[in-house]
């Protein structure tokens, strides 16, 4: 009989590998984090530096002589000579710039939010004919150089008798930040619940009782936020009332700096000159201090429903 050859027995199976480990990997991926943070922290204290100092270096020109200006100019002052801003605030007439800047400012604000509110509110709560070629056609405001419209503006503010005037220029202020305020408020409108608008309206309110007391509170990060950046373009808007406002007497706080910084200059006053700039900016500076987070709210407030 013919017996079949019994195959070799297979070597026994050894222990299995050992898998590798990622750590290797995990370590190279937090090196390289740890780098880019560095790069990045690096980059925004330089930025800082950048911003913060010719800041600082203005305040401390604002308390200096001028020939300490001149002479030392990166010294801190002997001591402060608060007569710079006294003779800057008088002398100067920064106190009526100031007097006539917080007047259409303040207005052109409140005029802006008021409008703005009610206009983003009804576009993006409301569907009708002809919504979205209005609400585009804000935002082609927002593209529309406002250089192109100087000319034809000021004929159009001198057959109105609006020249030279404090209301016009509060006019003029209102359309120019329209666009933007409503493009940013409607979209943070959308955001808000439309349940509550809708118990509102069930309980009797009417569609304005259910804005002015339901939604506007509602809506406050996001008018606050749009309300800093209206400011801070109103507050440095320079062309606007350069070509609106040549009287003397209704100069804005741009204008005066402009003149001042010509009269001054040749006058060698440039510790007033700097008391002046000083002066221009602690509105600004005090506005985003005081508001800081409300901006940031705002602007963060339409990404998580």
């Amino acid at each position: 009989m013919k017996t079949t050859d019994t195959p070799p027995a297979a070597p026994a199976a050894g222990p299995a590998p050992a898998a590798k480990s990622p750590a290797p990997a995990v370590e190279e991926k937090s090196s390289e984090g740890k780098v880019l943070n560095v790069f990045s922290h690096g980059v925004l204290i330089i930025w800082a530096i950048l911003v913060v100092m010719p800041l600082l270096w203005a305040v401390m020109a604002s308390f200096k002589t001028d020939d300490s200006i001149l002479s030392t100019p990166w010294a801190l002052p002997d001591k402060l000579h608060f007569e710079n801003w006294s003779r800057a605030w008088s002398q100067a007439h920064m106190s009526d710039y100031f007097f006539n800047t917080i007047v259409v400012v303040g207005g052109s604000l409140v005029g802006t939010l008021l409008l703005g509110s009610m206009a983003a509110y009804v576009l993006a709560r409301f569907d009708f004919p002809g919504n979205r070629f209005l609400y585009f056609l804000f935002i082609g405001g927002m593209s529309f150089p406002i250089i192109l419209a100087l000319v034809p503006l000021f004929f159009v503010m001198n057959n109105m008798s609006l020249l030279n005037t404090q209301h016009g220029l509060i006019l003029v202020y209102i359309a120019y930040s329209l666009p933007f305020t409503v493009f940013f408020l409607t979209s943070f409108f959308r955001t808000l619940p439309t349940s509550v608008a809708e118990a509102a309206m069930l309980d009797g309110a009417s569609h304005t009782r259910t804005f002015f007391q339901v939604m506007l509170p509602m809506a406050k990060p996001g008018l606050i936020s749009v309300g800093i950046f209206n400011f801070l373009g109103q507050w440095n808007q320079y062309m606007l009332p350069t070509v609106l406002n040549t009287d003397p007497n209704q100069r804005v706080l741009s204008q005066g700096l402009v003149e001042l910084a010509n009269s001054q200059g040749y006058k060698g006053d440039w510790s007033g000159l700097f008391a002046g700039l000083v002066m221009a900016m602690l509105p600004v500076l005090g506005a985003y201090i005081v508001f800081q987070r409300q901006v940031v709210a705002g602007l963060t407030a339409g990404a998580v429903k």
